[in-house]
Parts: structure tokens; C-alpha cells; sequence
């Protein structure tokens, strides 16, 4: 009869199981299942899944009225029209505008269909959401609280509080807080690391957490110094894109050397220091089919000069060898004084992650290294949510202001739970 449905659960509860059956019921009969996810890490524990973005050429600088690049009469656009059923993980981490966009796109290629239903969500096209609202939602750089409410899927035409707690640590997973506090929290995830360096996929499932990209930065230059071998330096070419909304001025002021000191989360660093055994982490989708997209971990076995061979440690390929070349990448960031591009490796040094980088996976040893509160929602609950038992999680809390030793805040948009 088609229509939009939400399945609705917690971290672990099942969804990527139920996702599987449905798709191989369906399939079994003859019938096309497309499989999404709103992230690259979670298209890799779908059937054939494909990141959002990518199967329905949604923009990503997306807006009230972006459209997708789908002609009618194309090859996807049949292929969309002819799919029973399209499901779609992690919901609550992309903006509305997307499943809007999506709705308008399947107004215009389904109107000549027989399941074409004007009064229905996508248009009488079976859409299954799934996630979980008490993770991390979609990341709108300098909005407000009420800006991010209403990114939701759950404020949009699709779809028929803020606040703060104190969150109590248990003693046996907080670490003290001391003058070597950062190396008994290195220490937990990565215990006797020389010597269990040749152990296969010893940074499989092991990671620190961190709420803010500096942090992150500070583990992996101390991990990385730490790690026995010789170290290689890769530096970035940066440039300003040559292009209308560029005026010339900006050109002449924004100089190499300028451009090489930008860093932000999602964004490779001009000076990318490697050595062979070290765990990294794309930040591109490359191919997907293999298992390469933004979120995959590796690790280094050789450096070249112009590749890096590197083994997959997480998706539906692991230990498989794969080859990194250097890639264009071009920010797609608001927030930038200038539009450049930066030719370098899509990779980053992974010891340590964001925790909005470790939504969606699943991890044995996990060490939240909070040096200061999380700032969203959901962040606290996606740390704590990653490891697979209590016994493989630690917290270290640091200047935590008027907050007691054991203490942390824990942020909670209420209103994301009203309309459910």
C-alpha cells in the first residue's frame, strides 16, 4: 500500500538484522530492495548498501529547495521506480531536507507509475526509516538548539526540550584523574602494545573517544611517536579554487602557506605523519563496493610516494589490501574564509576518534577521554553505547568546572522525543 514507517531502537537491539532479513525475503521473490544508510560505516553492514548521498544524488550543501540530479527516464530513476522497498539507517543523523528532497524527487519520476499516490509520503514508494534519537543528530556548524530540532526528520512535513543532566560515572570505570592520567587511559585500550604489534588485527576493535578533534590529535601524536619504526611525512599541495565566487584579491591573500594551517574534522592535515603498523581512517568514500568509504579502518603495511598499501580492519572486507592514492579534496564548509582544494591522502591517524566519527560502530575496548563535557546530543550516549560489555570501557574526566570527580554533563534535546 506503500507509505514512510520508522523503525525505532536502541544501539544493539537488532535493526541491521531485521534490514538483512527483510532485504533477502524480498529479494528471494524476484523484488529490488535499495539499502541506504545516512553514514559510509553503516552502508557496509547493509546488503549492497550505498550511502544516501551517493544512490540518490542527493547535494551535499543541502537546502529547503535542493532537488536530486535524477532524470526521468534514466537508468536509476527505473530502477528507483521498479524497488518494492527502500530502507534507510541512521535517519536522525542527516537533515530533513534530505528526505524531502527525495519526496520531490519521487513526485516527478513515479507520476507515470501505477503505485503513484500524490497523498502519500514518497509518493506511495514503501521507504522504511530506522536509528535511534538518543544519538548524535545532524551537525549544523553555529546553530542554535532550536535549529537543530528542527533539522529533524521528526519536524518534517514527512513525518505524521533541550536540557542538561548530571550523569553519575561508576567508580570501576573511571580512571583518577592525575598526572599520568592520559597514559593509564592509553594504556587500558592499547595494553602491551609493542610487544602484541604482530598480533593480526590487534587496533581492530580497540579506540579512544574524544568530543573534539584537538583531543583527538594530542592521542594520536603521542601514540604515533610511541610506535617503534621509522616515521614518513606527507605534505599537501593547497590551492584557491579558481572559480566566479573567488575574486581575484582572495587569490593573492590567501597564500600556500595560509591555506596549509586549515584543519578541521573531516579534512586531511597538510602534514600527515605515518608509520607502517599504525591504525588509519578513511575520510572519503572511495568504493563502497569494497568496503572503502568515509569510517573504514586500516592499517598501514607500506608507504610509497605516491600510494599507500594499507589492510582493512573493519566492514565486509576485512584483511583485504588495498591501495590509498592522493585525492582532491575540495571542503565543503560554510565556515571557511575561502574555497581551496587540498591534494593529499584521505586518511587520518585513528588511535583515537571523534566520537561523532564512531557512530555506527562496534568496538571490544573503548577509552572516553573526556577533557571536557560533550556538547550535543547524543555524544555521551554514542561513547558509552560503542563498546560491547562494561568491562571494556573506561572514562577519564578532566576540568569538568563545579561538577564532582565522578561526574559529567550529559546534553538531551527533549523535543526530538515529543513526536514520537
Amino acid at each position: 500500500m506503500g507509505g514512510l514507517f520508522f523503525l525505532y531502537g536502541q544501539g544493539g537491539c537488532g535493526k541491521t538484522f531485521l534490514w538483512s532479513t527483510i532485504s533477502c525475503s524480498i529479494r528471494s521473490k524476484g523484488g529490488i530492495v535499495l539499502n541506504v544508510a545516512s553514514s559510509g560505516i553503516a552502508t557496509l553492514l547493509l546488503p549492497n548498501g550505498r550511502s544516501a548521498h551517493s544512490r540518490f544524488k542527493i547535494p551535499l550543501a543541502i537546502n529547503e529547495d535542493s532537488l536530486c540530479s535524477i532524470k526521468q527516464g534514466s537508468p536509476l530513476a527505473r530502477l528507483i521506480s521498479k524497488a518494492k522497498l527502500i530502507t534507510w539507517d541512521e535517519a536522525p543523523m542527516i537533515s530533513k531536507y534530505c528526505y524531502e528532497t527525495l519526496d520531490k524527487c519521487l513526485r516527478d519520476i513515479l507520476r507515470c507509475s501505477d503505485s503513484y499516490n500524490a497523498h502519500l509520503s514518497f509518493r506511495g514508494k514503501v521507504v522504511v526509516l530506522g536509528g535511534d534519537f538518543r544519538q548524535i543528530l545532524s551537525v549544523i556548524p553555529r546553530d542554535s538548539r532550536q535549529d537543530i530540532i528542527q533539522s529533524s526528520i521528526n519536524s518534517s512535513y514527512l513525518w505524521h526540550n533541550y536540557g542538561e543532566s548530571i550523569v553519575h560515572i561508576p567508580s570501576d570505570i573511571l580512571i583518577k584523574n592525575s598526572e599520568t592520567a592520559l597514559d593509564d587511559l592509553i594504556d587500558f585500550v592499547y595494553s602491551d602494545m609493542l610487544s602484541n604489534l604482530s598480533i593480526e588485527n590487534y587496533f581492530k576493535d580497540r579506540a579512544i573517544l574524544a568530543p573534539i578533534l584537538d583531543c583527538v590529535t594530542d592521542v594520536n601524536n603521542k601514540m604515533t611517536a610511541g610506535l617503534p619504526g621509522q616515521e614518513r611525512v606527507y605534505l599537501s599541495s593547497d590551492s584557491v579554487c579558481a572559480e566566479e565566487g573567488n575574486m581575484e584579491f582572495e587569490l593573492d591573500a590567501f597564500s600556500p602557506e595560509i591555506l596549509n594551517g586549515i584543519n578541521y574534522s573531516g579534512l586531511s592535515s597538510h602534514k600527515l605523519v605515518l608509520k607502517v603498523g599504525a591504525p588509519v581512517m578513511l575520510l572519503r568514500n572511495i568504493d563502497q563496493t569494497n568496503g572503502l568509504c568515509d569510517g573504514t579502518r586500516m592499517q598501514v603495511r607500506r608507504m610509497g610516494n605516491h600510494v599507500i598499501e594499507c589492510k582493512t580492519l573493519t566492514g565486509n572486507k576485512v584483511e583485504s589490501i588495498i591501495l590509498i592514492p592522493r585525492l582532491n579534496l575540495i571542503p565543503n564548509n560554510e565556515t571557511l574564509p575561502v574555497r581551496f582544494q587540498r591534494r593529499q591522502f584521505a586518511i587520518i591517524m585513528s588511535f583515537a576518534m571523534t566520537i561523532n566519527k564512531s557512530q555506527g560502530q562496534t568496538l571490544s575496548k573503548v577509552e572516553i577521554y573526556l577533557s571536557m563535557p560533550v556538547f550535543t546530543h547524543g555524544q555521551l550516549y554514542v561513547a558509552l553505547s560503542r563498546v560491547t560489555s562494561k568491562d571494556g570501557v573506561r572514562v577519564l574526566l578532566q576540568d569538568h568546572g563545579h561538577l564532582k570527580d565522578n561526574c559529567t554533563m550529559n546534553v538531551v534535546y527533549r523535543e526530538v522525543f515529543e513526536s514520537l
